[in-house]
């Protein structure tokens, strides 16, 4: 078995798989009001395409874990048939879903049955005026029914993912860090990153690790985790004594680059050896003219080797990727 190793000795083991750049929700923070210009259908990876490349990821590559991301994979039809399929590629995966939980009620149980793990929520807030005004959609009591499913479907630990935004919900991080524990879900908090469409992402704007937890901590007492984060990219922190935690993720002004083990795949085919890469890798082309498994698999191996020691944010030259997050995967 050969490996996804960088030049600066880190080797990709975790699989992000984008399954459409399409999304229910249309948040701020990530796309217009009015959406996208969304992928032409014929050059999104059909599911065959999908599992296919999954399976050269873990048979020949090394890896050991696979998330499925968008865009919004709720909206995928074939969502629930993947994740049964690629079980059977590896029967010890990771397989977990990021998800914004619109739908899942109704595909919580389904999507445990067919093998898949745990899942990722974002949402920023429980309040459905706040909600509505950052995603422009009505629709957190369908996001808080679909992450009661997946608790009650075993779909654990289940994860949130939440963002501040100044102005908008900047003060709500003690609220829902409350609401967490009191459901038994695991919150966590993210930077915002510079991939919004708009390219309006200003890091003077964003509310940055610092204040996240200067907030929390005038409601609790936060004290370091003490297992070892290895390439986890949130920085734990147990709250008043355990056993509930929180993270934070702060990609940004703590980047983790240097314990990166993630490589992704685009819903058209594409490598990205970084969430934050101008370059990509294309494996739709070769795949569709007939390439074996192994000259796939040495592609994919070579597109590693152009990952860069860091996302560079903080280098005066830094560009944003032309792709969204949408487009690109979490």
């Amino acid at each position: 078995m050969r490996e996804l190793a960088d030049r600066y000795g880190r080797i990709a083991t975790d699989l992000r798989v984008s399954l459409t750049d399409r999304c229910n929700l249309r948040c701020s923070y990530c796309m217009p009001a009015e959406g996208l210009d969304w992928l032409p259908d014929e050059t999104v990876l059909t599911d065959d395409e999908v599992v296919r490349l999954i399976d050269i990821g873990v048979r020949l590559l090394g890896i050991r874990e696979v998330r499925f991301t968008g865009g919004e994979p709720l909206v995928r039809r074939g969502l629930v048939d993947i994740v049964a399929r690629t079980r059977e590629v590896g029967p010890d995966l990771e397989i977990s879903l990021t998800t914004n939980a619109l739908g899942l009620a109704r595909t919580a149980d389904a999507l445990k049955v067919a093998g898949l793990d745990r899942v990722n929520v974002s949402l920023d807030s429980i309040r459905p005026e706040t909600f509505a005004e950052i995603t422009r959609r009505d629709r957190v009591h369908d996001v808080l029914a679909g992450l009661a499913a997946a608790r009650e479907a075993g779909l654990g630990p289940v994860k949130v993912n939440a963002v501040l935004l100044r102005g908008l919900n900047d003060d709500q991080g003690p609220e829902l860090l409350r609401w967490a524990i009191s459901e038994g879900y695991d919150l966590r908090f993210i930077e915002q990153m510079p991939l919004d469409a708009q390219h309006h992402w200003r890091r003077t704007e964003m509310i940055v690790a610092e204040e996240i937890l200067g907030a929390l901590q005038r409601e609790f007492t936060l004290e370091p985790a003490r297992e070892p984060r290895g390439s986890a990219p949130a920085e734990l922190f147990l709250v008043d004594g355990g056993p509930a935690t929180v993270g934070v993720i702060a990609s940004v002004t703590r980047p983790f680059c240097g314990d990166c083990d993630r490589v992704r795949l685009t819903a058209d085919g594409q490598v990205r050896n970084c969430l934050f890469a101008r370059e990509e890798s294309d494996l739709r082309t070769p795949l569709r003219e007939g390439a074996s498994d192994e000259e796939i698999a040495d592609r994919w191996v070579v597109a590693m080797l152009g990952k860069r020691p860091g996302h560079g944010i903080d280098d005066p030259t830094f560009l944003q990727p032309d792709r969204p997050m949408s487009a690109i995967g979490g």
